[in-house]
Formats: C-alpha cells, sequence, structure tokens
C-alpha cells in the first residue's frame, strides 16, 4: 500500500526500522493522505533542514516519514523536550538536547557528531520556533560547514500534503548569498492553516 507514495533509499544512507514499522507508518501517512515528493541524494552525510515549523504536527509528519522509508534521523531539540516523562522517547527517536541559553556550543558538538559518524542524517529546523515568519538562525549553515557536509533542503507542504525534498545544496561559506537562495527554494510552499 502507498508504495509509489514513497521514495526508495540510496544504499549510503543510515537505516532504522524493520518491514513492519515501515509498512505501518506507510499505511497511517496513505490513509491521511501524505506523500514523499523527491529523491534523496545517495550520501552517507547530510544535514537536511525542514520547513516551515509552523505546527506540532511537524513533527508527528516527520517521524511518519522516517519510519516510512526506514530512514535513521538524527535531529536537535530544545532541552525541555528531553526531560520527563518524554525524554527517553525524544532520544530513542534519534534527539540530543541543545540548552537554549548557550545554542553556540551546539555547532560544535553536532559537527563533531557528523564527523564521527559513518553514515549520519541531522534534521534542522531552521527557523528554531513554531512560529510564523521567525528569520532563518545560521545554525544549521554553520554546523554543515564545519562538518564539510552538503545540505538537504526539505519541505512540509500541508495543503499538497507533502514532504518535497529539493536538489542537494552545497554551502559555499557565504552565508548572506546562501541564504536567499535556500529561502527561495521555499517561496511556493504552503503552510499549514493555523485556523485549521
Amino acid at each position: 500500500m502507498g508504495a509509489g507514495r514513497f521514495p526508495e533509499l540510496p544504499p549510503s544512507l543510515p537505516r532504522r526500522g524493520n518491514a513492519l514499522s515501515k509498512a505501518g507508518a506507510r499505511v497511517l501517512l496513505t490513509l491521511f493522505g501524505w506523500r514523499v515528493v523527491g529523491e534523496f541524494p545517495d550520501r552517507p552525510k547530510m544535514v537536511a533542514i525542514v520547513a516551515p515549523h509552523t505546527s506540532n504536527w511537524d513533527f508527528v509528519v516527520g517521524i511518519l516519514v522516517v519510519f516510512a522509508l526506514g530512514l535513521a534521523v538524527r535531529f536537535l531539540g530544545k532541552d525541555t523536550l528531553f526531560r520527563p516523562p518524554l525524554g527517553w522517547l525524544m532520544r530513542w527517536l534519534g534527539g540530543t538536547p541543545v540548552a537554549r541559553a548557550t545554542p553556540q556550543g551546539a555547532v560544535g558538538d553536532a559537527a563533531q557528531m557528523i564527523g564521527r559518524a559513518e553514515r549520519v542524517l541531522l534534521g534542522i529546523a531552521p527557523e528554531g520556533t513554531r512560529t510564523s515568519g521567525k528569520p532563518w538562525r545560521s545554525g544549521f549553515y554553520n554546523i554543515a560547514l564545519a562538518a564539510k557536509v552538503p545540505i538537504l533542503p526539505a519541505a512540509f507542504d500541508y495543503p499538497g500534503k507533502a514532504l518535497v525534498l529539493f536538489p542537494l545544496f552545497e554551502p559555499t561559506g557565504d552565508y548572506a548569498a546562501d541564504l536567499p537562495r535556500l529561502q527561495a527554494l521555499y517561496r511556493e510552499i504552503r503552510r499549514r492553516d493555523m485556523r485549521a
């Protein structure tokens, strides 16, 4: 069910789950009408940015997509999400807590984590918060640059019920020039209607 709605992963991407978890997540996403549009590049290490981040449903849909694909994703989250009773679940899902008071250290820590791993896909919401219209933070870019890995832009298109994958982006080191090029990919993406 829904095999055409989800791309096959290339061999170099990290994996998790089994046939049962993959089938269950695919059934749920298909019932809700969601699909993945685009292809994953065959690269063992990437920083994936997912925007716009306007709803708590982003996390639910994102986790279902991860299990539907059998993809292992690491992500950074505010440290308050990792407290009991759900802290163990966030870590099991691939999360790493970041203290909002000292987020600068997260860049170096994340770059080192990527450097140590054989294969890793680190997912980050560049807006850093669910508030609509917030400017993007530069952490994702600095992590990719420090780890010498490409950026995989992705988007939640709620009206189209699709997780959209854009072409791989190689950071040049000029954030001021690269940021508008990245953000331009999202111009046609429709946010979730917060009244719904």
